[in-house]
C-alpha cells in the first residue's frame, strides 16, 4: 500500500491551514467537524471562513506564512495558490516531523485527506493516494447510495453495550462471535428502520439469553473460492472470510482473493500442487478437526467448488465423525468459470448434448479414466488437474476412438487478468501446451463446442 490507513483523534488538538481561499474553506470544515482547535493563516479569507472566524470557530492570522506558525501543530495543511508557500509549509512540517498535507501534491504529503462517508461514529474513508480523487468521490457517492444512516445509530449503540459484552463474555472470541450475530439480526433491521430503542432491546436481550459456551465451539467452514476473480465469490463465501479466526487455503486459490480474508485471521498454505502437497490430505482432515475442538472458527478455502475435484467431502467425513460442526459453501467451479470467460459453451443444441468432468490427476502411476465413456462425439469432457498429463490424456482419448481433429482448448489462469486460451485438436494440443508453457491451474476442454470460441470468446484474444 503506499498510504497507512488510519483515523486521528484530532479533538481540541492543535491544526494549522495556510490558506484562506475556497480550498482552505473545505479542509477547515472537516477539521473542525472533527473537534480540531484551528489556526488559519492568510492575509485574506474567503467570505465563509470569515464567517467562521467572527463566530469564534477559527482563529485567523491575517498575514504570510511564517515557520514559527509550525509550532505546537498537530498536523498541517498548505493549501495556497503559490507553490513557494507550500513548498516552504511542506519542508518546516518535514523537519519537525509534523504531519503535512499540500493540497493536490501527493509527493508533499505525509498524509491524504479521503473522501468521507460519514455515519458518526461508524466512518467510511475512500483514498486513491493522491491519484485519482474524482475517482474515490465517484466510489463515495456509490457506497453512500447504499449505506443507511441507520448504521451509525447501529455503532453507537454497540458502543454503549460494549463494556458489559466484555464483562459478559471473558473469551475475545466469543465476543466476537456474539457482536457478528447481533449485529445482522433484528436489532440491526430495527437500527436501520430509525427505532433506535427497539434496537438497543433487542441487543440487550440478546446478551442476556447469549449462550457463553456455545459462542466458545468452534466450526468449520469448506467454502468455494471460485476460479480466480474475486468479483466471483459469493456473499457468503465474503461474510465468512470476514468471520474466520484461522484460515487453511490451497494453491489454486488466487492471491487477490486471500487478501480479503479477515486481516488478523491466521493463515495457513496447505500446497496442493500436483505432486508437490504442502500437507498431505490425512493431515489437513486432522488439522481442521484440531483447530475446530480448539474453538476456532475455522474457513477452509478451495478453488472452485468444494464437492468437484476438491476433496471437500473426505474433509467433512472426517469432520462430521468428530462431532465438529460444519457447513459447505459452494463456489463457481472452474469449468464454468473457464467455459464462460473463454466463450466456450460446455453444452450446445448443435454440438454437445452433455457434459463430463474428470481429473487427470495420477493415483499411483496411471490415470484412472474410463475412457470408451469419453470418446462421444455428441459429448463435451472437461479435464482438470490435467495439464503435465496433456500427451497422455489426449493419446487415449484417440486410441479409444475420439477423433483426432476434434476441437480442444486449454485455459490458464481462467477468469482472471492473466488468463490464455489455446484452441487446437487432440492431436495438437500438447504441442501448444509445451509451446506456450502453460503452468496450472489451467483446464482442458475437448469437444465441438471449442470451434465457437472464435465467435464468442468476448474476453480477451487467444494467446
Amino acid at each position: 500500500m503506499d498510504y497507512f490507513p488510519l483515523f486521528l483523534n484530532l479533538r481540541r488538538q492543535r491544526c494549522l491551514i495556510v490558506g484562506g481561499g475556497d480550498v482552505a474553506l473545505r479542509k477547515a470544515r472537516l477539521l473542525l467537524a472533527a473537534g480540531a482547535e484551528l489556526i488559519v493563516v492568510s492575509p485574506d479569507l474567503a467570505d465563509e471562513l470569515a464567517a467562521l472566524r467572527d463566530r469564534g470557530e477559527i482563529t485567523h492570522a491575517q498575514r504570510e506564512f511564517d515557520q514559527a506558525d509550525i509550532d505546537g501543530m498537530r498536523l498541517v495543511i498548505a493549501a495556497t495558490d503559490d507553490e513557494a508557500v507550500n513548498a516552504q509549509v511542506h519542508a518546516e512540517c518535514e523537519a519537525r516531523n509534523v504531519l503535512v498535507n499540500v493540497v493536490d501534491t501527493p509527493e508533499k504529503c505525509r498524509f491524504i485527506v479521503p473522501s468521507i462517508i460519514d455515519r458518526a461514529p461508524l466512518m467510511v474513508a475512500i483514498s486513491t493516494g493522491g491519484a485519482a480523487p474524482v475517482l474515490a468521490r465517484q466510489l463515495r457517492a456509490r457506497i453512500e447510495a447504499t449505506l443507511p444512516h441507520g448504521y451509525g445509530v447501529l455503532a453507537r449503540l454497540a458502543g454503549a453495550l460494549r463494556e458489559r459484552v466484555k464483562t459478559r463474555f471473558g473469551d475475545e472470541r466469543a465476543r466476537r462471535r456474539f457482536w457478528e450475530t447481533a449485529l445482522e439480526g433484528p436489532a440491526a433491521e430495527k437500527a436501520l428502520a430509525g427505532n433506535e430503542a427497539g434496537a438497543m432491546a433487542e441487543l440487550e436481550q440478546r446478551l442476556a439469553h447469549s449462550d457463553a459456551a456455545a459462542l466458545q465451539r468452534g466450526a468449520v467452514y469448506l467454502v468455494g473460492a471460485g476460479p480466480g476473480n474475486p468479483d466471483l465469490l459469493t456473499f457468503r463465501a465474503l461474510r465468512l472470510m470476514q468471520q474466520a479466526d484461522v484460515v487453511l487455503y490451497d494453491n489454486l486459490v488466487a492471491p487477490a482473493i486471500i487478501e480479503l480474508v479477515r486481516r488478523d485471521a491466521e493463515r495457513i498454505y496447505v500446497g496442493k500442487k500436483s505432486n508437490n502437497h504442502a500437507l498431505p490430505q490425512e493431515d489437513i482432515n486432522r488439522l481442521l478437526v484440531k483447530l475446530a475442538l480448539d474453538g476456532k472458527t475455522v474457513l477452509r478455502l478451495k478453488g472452485g467448488d468444494p464437492f468437484i475435484f476438491g476433496r471437500g467431502g473426505e474433509e467433512i467425513e472426517e469432520l462430521a465423525a468428530a462431532g465438529v460442526d460444519f457447513e459447505v459453501v459452494p463456489g463457481i467451479t472452474s469449468a464454468s468459470g473457464a467455459s464462460c470467460y473463454a466463450g466456450i459453451p460446455l453444452t450446445h443444441r448443435d454440438h454437445a448434448q452433455s457434459v463430463t468432468f474428470v481429473t487427470g490427476h495420477r493415483r499411483g502411476d496411471a490415470i484412472e479414466l474410463d475412457w470408451p465413456r469419453l470418446v462421444s462425439p455428441s459429448e463435451t469432457v472437461v479435464i482438470y488437474m490435467g495439464v503435465k498429463q496433456a500427451p497422455h490424456i489426449c493419446e487415449q482419448l484417440i486410441a479409444h476412438g475420439r477423433d483426432a481433429g476434434t476441437p480442444a482448448a486449454i485455459v490458464e489462469k481462467a477468469t482472471t487478468a492473466e488468463q490464455r486460451v489455446l484452441t487446437g485438436t487432440l492431436a495438437s494440443l500438447p504441442a501448444l501446451i509445451t509451446r506456450h508453457g502453460i503452468k496450472p491451474p489451467a483446464l482442458i476442454i475437448v469437444g465441438s463446442v471449442v470451434s465457437l470460441h472464435g465467435k464468442l470468446g468476448w474476453r480477451a484474444p487467444s494467446a
